[in-house]
């Protein structure tokens, strides 16, 4: 049997334009990934209503169902990966600057948000460079980027992605690791 399709960032895209939902597709995995970093567990219940959102009364059909429950699996998979193989959902890097920099704005806001719902204890159980993180994490979602050299705008795009994936990454093996403390820093 071979392994199910990743859910890419235009796949996901297309499956919020059909249920016409007020988030864009990475602010959506973004959210995905703050509920399971703290800790919190779908089990069946669908990605839609874990996450509190509306569809607007439109019925989520099988494709779309199987699509958003793919995408859980997958988050959850890459975020445990111990080859730390996670990365969030974002344009392809041959997007405008602007767009990949808004993305990952979005990103961040999901995720706080995300990482809210996933457990009442997930904050408590969070390190103090765990904290920091999610500082951090709280300055990008709130950022408004103003854009001059390009090459330098790039060069700073990565590092930022590169701090917010790996960030993610530790707030979730600190949530699912009881009293593990966490080592080095990020920064």
């Amino acid at each position: 049997m071979a392994a199910p399709e990743l859910i890419g960032y235009d796949e996901l895209d297309d499956v919020i334009a059909h249920l016409r939902l007020a988030i864009s597709a990475s602010e959506l995995h973004g959210s995905l990934c703050g509920f399971l970093a703290g800790n919190g567990q779908p089990g069946r219940r669908p990605l839609l209503e874990v996450l509190h959102l509306d569809a607007g009364g439109v019925t989520v059909n099988a494709a779309d169902q199987a699509a958003l429950d793919q995408l859980v699996r997958q988050s959850e998979e890459e975020l445990a990966d111990p080859e730390l193989g996670f990365e969030p959902l974002l344009p392809a890097d041959d997007r405008p600057l602007s767009d990949r920099a808004d993305a990952l704005v979005d990103w961040c806001r999901g995720f706080l948000g995300g990482f809210g719902l996933g457990g009442p204890d997930a904050h408590a159980r969070v390190s103090d460079e765990g904290k920091e993180i999610l500082r951090d994490l709280g300055a990008i979602a709130s950022a408004s980027i103003d854009f001059g050299d390009e090459d330098e705008d790039e060069d700073a795009l990565i590092e930022v992605h590169e701090f917010v994936r790996v960030g993610a990454m530790l707030l979730f093996t600190e949530c699912h690791i009881p009293n593990q403390p966490s080592s080095g820093t990020l920064h």
